[in-house]
């Protein structure tokens, strides 16, 4: 099928209704028409709260990771502290939740990273990013009932060098790195 000058149509949202509701996320089966062909197909949607991950730099120059048992493969996955944002919170003050939460670390300032959406063929939630400068430990850790998290903090560079060899895995935390480490790079004064 070739595609017009002015790019793809957007298609007609027509309704939709709840398939299944779980403690995580609500799946919906949404229909939609195509304007132009007329054609009418109802598509699953994962509606998920947002969520924060949190890049969390020490004055040391060590980010703050987290190593945790992930049911979805299985297995263990390094990351950088995150999680599910509550109705209405504000990005950074949901940054800064997690990060204490799950690490005990505060820090003494905290800026939006960015946000992207984490798949947006079936979902419609987003994924926000929080840098907090001066990361030390400072609280108890309040972890859910389900957690049991390795907390460690290694140096910028080696976490980098994680991310490009395959020993970072969660896309949402390369999604994080990649977009600290142009202003890792501009405050050591390279490109």
């Amino acid at each position: 099928m070739s595609t017009t000058p002015s790019g793809p149509a957007r298609w007609e949202k027509r309704g939709e209704r709840l398939e299944l509701k779980t403690r995580v996320f609500d799946v919906m089966a949404t229909a939609y028409r195509h304007p132009v062909r007329g054609t009418e197909r109802e598509f699953v949607v994962i509606r998920a709260p947002d969520w924060v991950n949190v890049v969390a730099l020490t004055t040391e120059g060590e980010i703050v990771l987290v190593r945790q048992f992930r049911f979805g493969v299985d297995g263990f996955s390094l990351e950088i502290p995150g999680g599910v944002m509550e109705p209405g919170e504000d990005v950074v003050t949901a940054g800064l939740r997690e990060l204490r939460e799950e690490t005990g670390y505060s820090g003494s300032r905290a800026t939006l990273l960015g946000a992207i959406h984490p798949n947006p063929a079936i979902q419609s939630n987003r994924c926000h990013f929080v840098l907090v400068d001066g990361a030390e430990r400072s609280h108890e850790l309040e972890w859910d009932a389900d957690e049991e998290i390795q907390v460690e903090a290694r140096p910028v560079e080696e976490v980098l060098a994680l991310a490009r060899s395959g020993g970072i895995v969660h896309s949402l935390v390369l999604n994080a790195l990649m977009l600290f480490e142009p202003q890792w790079r501009a405050r050591q004064g390279k490109r």
